[in-house]
């Protein structure tokens, strides 16, 4: 008799069919092969989710890149009739500030959608209403003003140097270099300049903290799981850089190996102030009514005092980024982890799933 194999404990029921939504250029190839390791790197992501969606979870999908046409999005919802959409879109008609627009969209569509809600996007792209939003709870965060595009800066009294300048509104380090990090107001004022005419935003003016770079998963709508905490470490800057996690440190593979930049386990930093990370970690997500998947960024000074930097809604969920890999270290294997993300967008608009993994909400 051949023994009946043993079913993997993530693997659906009934497979859901999945429009996966994405930028244009982002689209995964049908095959890697022959692509360069930049090449790789920049579709990575979104080949991860989609092969794992298909191949290790048994789901049917469609990718549909998307760049500024809704009727693209209804033509596919009419003809693919999804059960539900994946959001992997970070900006609308190129505009950062529209990555709300998809979800909304989706709600009036009553479409099911993974990934934070419009609330939360909207609530979570301001750095500095981030800050405003935590204060009353008595989370450490930065000094800071802002300055408005075409205003000079003006630093107020009592906001001493050094202070790190940063777009307002863009996330993914856009905009941030070791030049980000200023020690006077002539630098000050070239650095808002800068942000303002090549970034084309409002700026944020924060004081820099030295300390570690830290990263914190949390998943989940209801019942919220916070995700081992994540470490930028940084092994052979030059003496005196600061420790800045810049476009060049998340995106460039050379200048990575260069000067020793990677992602590790902040394990220590789990047992010294694990219930205090746990606790700040889920007032913020609250606080921004997040209700799927969010990174939420800190500092760590001398004193081991937590600061709060800012929050990421719907942050890369690539196998090899630091958010499957906190799961994968709390043991969620990455196929469980995709699918719960599928439960909770299909858990908020209230439908049942009968698969076999968790919603986790």
């Amino acid at each position: 008799m051949t023994p009946r194999k043993k079913k993997q404990p993530f693997l659906a029921k009934r497979p859901l069919k999945v429009l996966y939504l994405t930028h244009p250029e982002m689209v995964p190839p049908d095959s890697v092969e022959g692509l360069s390791e930049q090449e790789f790197k920049h579709v990575r992501s979104d080949h991860d989710i989609v092969t794992c969606l298909r191949e290790d979870l048994g789901h049917t999908v469609h990718v549909l890149g998307v760049a500024d046409d809704l009727g693209a999005i209804r033509r596919t919802l009419h003809d693919f009739q999804p059960d539900i959409a994946w959001n992997s879109l970070e900006f609308f008609h190129n505009e950062p500030m529209w990555d709300h627009g998809i979800p909304s969209w989706l709600e009036l569509m009553k479409v099911p959608y993974t990934g934070i809600n419009p609330r939360g996007l909207v609530l979570s792209r301001g750095k500095a209403l981030s800050k405003r939003l935590v204060a009353p709870y008595r989370i450490l965060t930065p000094d800071h003003f802002t300055v408005l595009r075409g205003r000079p800066a003006r630093r107020p009294k009592g906001i001493g140097f050094p202070l790190i300048v940063k777009s307002l509104t863009e996330h993914a380090s856009m905009g941030i270099s070791r030049a980000s990090v200023v020690d006077s107001d002539e630098r000050l004022a070239e650095r808002v300049q800068f942000i303002h005419e090549k970034i084309r935003t409002d700026a944020i003016v924060e004081q820099y903290i030295d300390g570690r770079e830290l990263y914190v998963g949390v998943l989940g709508m209801r019942r919220i799981q916070v995700l081992p905490t994540w470490e930028l470490l940084f092994e052979n800057l030059p003496a005196g850089a600061p420790r800045v996690a810049t476009a060049h440190v998340k995106r460039n593979t050379s200048y990575q190996d260069k000067a020793g930049i990677f992602q590790a386990p902040a394990d220590d930093v789990d047992e010294l102030l694990g219930p205090r990370i746990a606790h700040v970690s889920k007032r913020i997500y609250r606080a921004f009514e997040f209700d799927a998947y969010a990174r939420l960024d800190f500092r760590l000074d001398a004193e081991n005092r937590l600061w709060f930097l800012e929050a990421n809604a719907n942050p890369d969920m690539g196998r090899h980024e630091e958010f499957a890999e906190a799961a994968l270290h709390a043991g969620i294997p990455y196929p469980v982890l995709i699918q719960r993300v599928l439960n909770l967008g299909m858990l908020r608009h209230g439908l049942a799933w009968s698969g076999e993994v968790s919603g986790g909400a």
